[in-house]
């Protein structure tokens, strides 16, 4: 059977300080069988977008230790930049690659946001096709 693979590309509210921005993309690097594949902060906007790929399993531990990562480093009350956020990760959309169904990849997006809500206490909206087949 081939591996299911999946992408996350979080958008954290940080586009300036380069140091906390590679503490906060390596953290998925902890995880194996991530790949980090981009890292690209913006100065005007202060955001970074950080692209990674690898199975459902691993892919949604390593978008929950950087949200988790971001949430203790960014203070969003110091916060300002040209686009408008909701928090220290403002949104971390998860894409299908190979062989996983927008069915299957919008219920790991929940299992994140679920966790992401129980243990750290941050609330967050499903948008997209996520809100479609959101479970009852």
């Amino acid at each position: 059977m081939k591996p299911q693979i999946i992408e996350c590309v979080p958008n954290i509210s940080e586009g300036r300080d380069i140091e906390k921005i590679t503490t906060i993309a390596n953290i998925v690097k902890t995880v194996d069988g991530i790949k980090l594949l981009d890292i690209d902060p913006g100065k005007a906007t202060n955001r970074t977008v950080i692209t990674f790929v690898g199975e459902p399993g691993q892919v949604i531990e390593a978008a929950f230790r950087l949200i988790q990562k971001a949430s203790e480093l960014i203070d969003m009350s110091k916060q300002t930049g040209t686009h408008p956020r909701f928090g220290a990760t403002d949104v971390c959309p998860l894409v299908p690659i190979a062989n996983i169904s927008m069915k299957e990849t919008t219920d790991y997006a929940h299992q994140l946001g679920k966790r992401v809500g129980e243990e750290l206490g941050i609330s967050g909206y499903y948008y997209e096709k996520c809100s479609q087949f959101r479970r009852t």
